[in-house]
């Protein structure tokens, strides 16, 4: 038996309906204030939420496989301030230049992939719950950047930090390099997903893991993939965002996790695994984006009540979910 033939028949949740939301929101916030629409309005969204949209791809295939991590936001708070610690170690002997800023990066990357790699080990090695081990990693990489902070905030050599911001405040014909990233993962997350075996697999492990392991798939190593994948993308998420504002504390990435998964959720991944759509996802970041921003730029609502607004979206999303298999 092929891993294809026992992917669910009905896609849940309707293509076509984070498209309208999306719509709607556009055109509400264009009827709000007539800056919405406007490409620096549009362009400051689409960068800071690129952030949020590079996690969420890895949380699709996370979820998809059956999985959760709740511990995102922690660790690229974790991830930034060690990104800082090195690059300021290292400035007295590589200067200010493209050396230090690489390395810096180098060790993102490597603490992101080795964070999804312990949270996907405890999950897949030991066989403990996907929500303890990463609700317990997000309170230790919370307390841990904390401490490295010695309970205030690490902040990038200031030259260096003048060097570094073209990294997100830069571009490509207008396009800032943290919208491109987005694409570029956005785009090798949905082919990955949609024409490789290893998104048919976390498709078929979300789905029945039992009949997963019958046909030949090897669900903790699938699983324990996607954790990686996950801690990987934080890494490259964290490299994106520590050039803005060239400091870490532990008010960094707050809510994050909450903003991948509602992202995710939104766009028509299962919850409980089995389906996911990369572009979807992207759907759902945007989604958030415009809620968000429709919130700063009027009065309508207080920005504050941002989170319990996407606190709300998730479990009307789920409730959505559910109605729709029910009625198939």
């Amino acid at each position: 038996m092929k891993a294809a033939a026992i992917l669910p028949r009905n896609l849940p949740m309707g293509v076509i309906g984070p498209i309208l939301a999306l719509v709607v929101l556009m055109a509400v916030g264009a009827s709000m204030n007539e800056n919405f629409l406007g490409w620096n309005n549009l362009s400051n969204v689409l960068a800071r939420s690129a952030f949020i949209g590079i996690i969420a791809v890895g949380m699709t295939f996370v979820i998809t496989a059956g999985g959760l991590d709740l511990s995102v936001g922690s660790m690229a708070a974790f991830i930034a301030g060690l990104m800082i610690m090195v690059m300021n170690a290292l400035l007295p002997t590589l200067g200010v230049g493209i050396p230090v800023v690489l390395a810096g990066m180098a060790v993102a990357l490597l603490a992101g992939l080795a964070a999804g790699l312990l949270n996907g080990f405890l999950i897949t090695g030991l066989k403990i719950e996907a929500f303890i081990v990463t609700l317990g990693s997000m309170g230790i990489y919370r307390s841990l950047v904390t401490w490295l902070a010695d309970g205030g905030t690490l902040s990038l050599d200031f030259t260096l930090r003048t060097f570094y911001q073209p990294v997100y405040y830069g571009g490509l014909f207008g396009i800032g390099w943290s919208i491109i990233v987005f694409a570029v993962v956005v785009v090798v997350g949905e082919i990955i997903m949609r024409s490789t075996a290893f998104g048919r697999h976390c498709a078929a492990v979300g789905s029945n893991e039992q009949v997963a392991k019958y046909s030949s798939v090897r669900v903790g190593r699938v699983r324990l993939m996607t954790y990686a994948a996950l801690g990987l993308l934080v890494g490259v998420a964290t490299i994106m965002y520590v050039p803005r504002l060239g400091s870490a504390s532990s008010a960094t990435g707050v809510l994050w996790e909450l903003e991948a998964i509602a992202a995710v959720i939104i766009g028509g991944t299962v919850l409980k695994g089995g389906f996911g759509r990369v572009w979807g996802t992207v759907l759902g970041v945007l989604i958030l984006s415009m809620i968000g921003n429709i919130l700063n730029l009027t009065d309508f609502v207080s920005p504050y009540l941002n989170g319990a607004i996407q606190g709300a979206i998730i479990i009307l999303a789920v409730v959505l979910q559910r109605e729709t298999k029910a009625g198939t």
